[in-house]
């Protein structure tokens, strides 16, 4: 049902209620100013024929039949438009329109009263006349008219303003509300008409002036804004997606096949010894590379899944003395210092090791001299308002154009052995934690230095940050933009 015929059916079922309900109200009041008139008239009329009617009791005690009579004939003339009843001691005298005999009349009150009888209803007032040879009660009656003709009247009229209200209050609802809610119309025009999924135009909306519909405008743009903001991001995940897959199959499938291949042989019955050795140290070389893969696929995937509520306060530094001592465990051969002081920020724990551990195991992988011997040097700072983490080492280095291929998934190195995702799980963890990470020349111009500033913790860094999505993007755009070659 539209808006404007329910607005048009309730008003019109209102306004006769309405009608009614004032109708009543004024039958109330006109009833009662009727009957305070007729009482005033009735209270006059008693007033003045009291002396009459106390001249007519004295004649009636004093047993003096011509004055009697005579007395009763002024007092009936002196009533004139009323009833009157005048009850004593030696009899009762009546005259006039009054109710009949067998209609019991009140104990004498204040005020008028109504009295009720044969089908027809009164209003009676009793005035006590006293005097010093007798004593008695005048009644003065006058016919009920104010329930009668004029309140019948009154009725009549306002049922029949309450049934013409009906239809026009609700024909003249029903108009104003269509005009009300043209803007209404209109806007579900316009935004029937859109399909985000086949055409790029948007709402138009022009103000009306009422706030319900241009808040309603307003909330639909807004709603459709977002909803081309996660088609957008829906479209780039799926890209993203399908690209990581088919890398991901292409960079699983050559360990694979390279395992088949070498079981292939193995399985040969005439195969030397010496091949044999060769045979299985290849593939332990390529399980390991599978499995570094796999683990470096899993991290990336819990850096993608992980919540804001997963941040905690935390020290690099202590995150970072962890990973050293790791390092040195794997690679007992290497040089690894650490330079750290008191580092605070607000990330993710996990995601911090994460970071430090690629970078060390990077560098010990790239980062052999010409003496064979791997020199890894970490240190961690506060730098303003940011932690600064730097790693060198003193391997031969990348090449200024080569340095914005290193953070892209599965890009190793001509003599590379690993996944080929260890820069890139650096790079999601900086922006993750809302940082930058740069590849430059190491100290002296020897080797690389890999830089990654993160936003202090405490009042200078603003608050908590939280998690961003878009980190591929925005570490290799914004880690390349501000790139320095350090000296």
């Amino acid at each position: 049902m539209k808006l404007s015929t329910r607005i048009a059916l309730a008003v019109g079922a209102a306004v006769p209620l309405l009608v009614l309900a004032c109708g009543w109200l004024l039958l109330t009041l006109v009833a009662r100013d009727l009957h305070r008139a007729e009482d005033s008239h009735l209270k006059a009329r008693a007033t003045a024929i009291a002396p009459d009617a106390r001249t007519l009791l004295r004649a009636a005690a004093n047993d003096r039949p011509s004055a009697e009579e005579s007395r009763q004939r002024r007092l009936f003339n002196a009533a004139l438009d009323v009833g009157v009843r005048l009850t004593g001691p030696d009899g009762t005298y009546s005259g006039g329109p009054q109710p009949g005999p067998s209609v019991a009349l009140p104990a004498p009150g204040k005020g008028p009263v109504t009295v009720r009888g044969a089908g027809r209803s009164w209003r009676a007032y009793a005035l006590p006349v006293t005097g010093t040879q007798a004593s008695g009660t005048l009644w003065v009656f006058a016919p009920d008219t104010a329930s009668r003709a004029q309140l019948a009247l009154v009725r009549g009229r306002v049922v029949t303003t309450a049934l013409l209200a009906a239809p026009l209050s609700a024909l003249l609802a029903w108009a104003i509300a269509s005009g009300a809610t043209r803007p209404l119309r209109r806007l579900r025009g316009a935004a029937a008409g859109l399909d985000p999924r086949t055409t790029s135009v948007r709402l138009e909306h022009r103000p009306t002036r009422i706030v319900e519909v241009d808040d309603l405008a307003a909330t639909l743009r807004t709603v459709l804004a977002r909803y081309d903001e996660q088609a957008a991001r829906t479209a780039e995940a799926l890209d993203t997606a399908r690209s990581f897959s088919a890398a991901a199959s292409h960079e699983l499938r050559n360990p694979l096949m390279s395992i088949g291949t070498n079981l292939d042989v193995l399985a040969h019955p005439g195969l030397p010894e010496s091949d044999r050795a060769e045979v299985v140290e290849e593939l332990r070389r390529e399980h390991g590379r599978l499995l570094g893969t796999l683990v470096a696929l899993r991290e990336l995937g819990r850096g993608d899944l992980v919540e804001a509520d997963a941040f905690h306060p935390l020290d690099v530094a202590e995150v970072a003395d962890a990973a050293v001592a790791e390092a040195r465990r794997r690679a007992p051969d290497a040089v690894i210092t650490l330079s750290a002081g008191a580092a605070p920020v607000h990330g993710w724990e996990p995601g911090v090791r994460i970071l430090l551990d690629n970078l060390i195991g990077n560098a010990l992988t790239h980062g052999r001299g010409a003496a064979g011997r791997a020199e890894v040097a970490v240190a961690v700072a506060r730098d303003g308002d940011q932690v600064l983490v730097t790693v060198d080492d003193r391997g031969p280095g990348i090449a200024p154009a080569d340095r914005r291929e290193v953070f892209r998934r599965f890009h190793r190195g001509p003599a590379s052995t690993g996944s080929g995702l260890g820069l890139t799980l650096v790079a999601q963890q900086a922006a993750l934690h809302r940082g930058t990470v740069e590849v430059g020349a190491g100290r002296g111009g020897v080797g690389t230095r890999c830089t990654v500033r993160l936003p202090g913790a405490g009042p200078a860094a603003g608050g908590e940050l939280p998690v961003r999505r878009d980190w591929l993007t925005a570490a290799a755009e914004r880690s390349q933009s501000s790139h320095k070659e350090p000296s």
